[in-house]
């Protein structure tokens, strides 16, 4: 979950990851997005909202990007990322589950935990509520998640249950991350303060209409666009966690905090992998990082929908921008990170594809910054309030 910046264009220069005669002709690789978006002079207006299609973008997309021969330095990563990515994970016995943190509906004072539950929620504001919503469904649209990682070339889970180290790795993941949404539905269910219905429509939209962050079945773009949002995440969680512990809601503050800290932990496997591939091909991980942040990475539920609002994820962001949940500032922030851990302005030897790459991507952040300067100026201009459905229609400031 994050703040959108894709309507903020640069001028940029064209350069798609892997180069030098060595990639596929994209002319060969282009698949045109068909729009839900009917023209003015349409007979059939009336149908532009169809099933699982609320109105979204339009862009070329692009699929297997990565040279073939580039998908044996993955295979040869196989022992590699079983001593040091699959070890992040926690065993299943000694994990937290959901209802380590909710009433326990088979004990005598269930009732009574759940009304002590509702009585520290209804001190929460509803602009929370609506953030907290917002992560939850991001996190619930969790298979869309697990099919965008099993698109990627040399890593995919081809079976199912495929033994190799990839495959394990996005399985376990998945199924980590899946405590997530568990945990903040029910909470939100037992809350009283939101309508689940509502709700549990948008999650409906947002896994129909799928994503496509432009990863081009590409490892090189996808994990970098992981290691990006497997960082956002852990900044909005512990957001909301901070904010909770201010609101006297202790239990919802621990309840945020474990699932930030969990993000934290597939934060540092995504970045691992990054860092391997600059270790072994700087060059081409220079160029693809350069790519995505051309492209800007577009967030998880930026299509989400509930029926009602179609700039719903736009006004969500705002109020997560306003409460300091997720703003542009942190994008900048979460780029510099990269950057840093990366070691990306210290690398060396690169071609002059690569210098450019790493000179571009090394001067984004402060014009990101400057961006979220003149756009925070904007929103104190121009503050205005939406109905959200998600809280039964109340009006909410942006």
């Amino acid at each position: 979950m994050a703040l959108k910046l894709n309507a903020v264009s640069f001028p940029t220069g064209k350069v798609s990851a892997f180069t030098n005669g060595s990639r596929p002709s994209r002319s060969h690789n282009r698949v045109v997005m068909a729009s839900t978006l009917h023209s003015p002079s349409s007979l059939d207006v009336k149908t532009v909202k169809k099933p699982f299609t609320p109105p979204r973008e339009v862009h070329v997309q692009v699929t297997h990007s990565m040279p073939p021969e580039k998908r044996e330095i993955f295979k040869s990563l196989d022992g590699w990322a079983e001593k040091n990515i699959l070890v992040l994970l926690k065993d299943v016995e000694k994990s937290w589950q959901p209802s380590d943190f909710l009433p326990d509906p088979a004990s005598e004072g269930f009732e009574e935990q759940v009304k002590e539950l509702r009585e520290r929620s209804k001190e929460i504001p509803d602009d929370y509520f609506i953030v907290l919503v917002g992560d939850m469904i991001t996190e619930e649209a969790l298979p869309t998640y697990q099919t965008m990682l099993n698109t990627l070339d040399g890593v995919r889970d081809e079976t199912g249950a495929s033994p190799t180290s990839w495959a394990v790795w996005t399985r376990a993941w998945t199924a980590e991350e899946n405590r997530h949404g568990d945990l903040l539905n029910k909470y939100l269910f037992l809350s009283g303060r939101v309508d689940m219905k509502q709700i549990e429509k948008t999650i409906q939209y947002l896994m129909g209409s799928g994503m496509d962050p432009r990863t081009e079945n590409n490892p090189y773009l996808g994990f970098i666009y992981t290691s990006f949002q497997e960082r956002a995440t852990f900044i909005s969680h512990g957001n909301t966690a901070r904010l909770a512990k201010e609101f006297g809601d202790l239990k919802l503050a621990q309840i945020c905090g474990t699932i930030a800290a969990d993000e934290k932990r597939h934060e540092t496997a995504y970045t691992k992998i990054v860092e391997k591939l600059f270790e072994i091909d700087p060059d081409g991980t220079m160029v693809a990082l350069a790519d995505m942040m051309r492209k800007k990475i577009s967030m998880p539920a930026h299509l989400m929908y509930d029926g009602r609002d179609d700039n719903l994820f736009e006004h969500f962001s705002a109020v997560a921008q306003r409460l300091g949940v997720y703003t542009a500032k942190d994008y900048a922030d979460i780029l510099e990170f990269l950057v840093e851990r990366w070691k990306v302005e210290k690398l060396t030897g690169l071609s002059s594809e690569g210098r450019k790459a790493q000179d571009y991507v090394c001067g984004l952040a402060p014009r990101f910054r400057k961006l979220e300067e003149r756009a925070q100026a904007r929103a104190k201009q121009a503050s205005s309030s939406v109905p959200f459905s998600w809280v039964f229609g109340k009006e909410i400031m942006l």
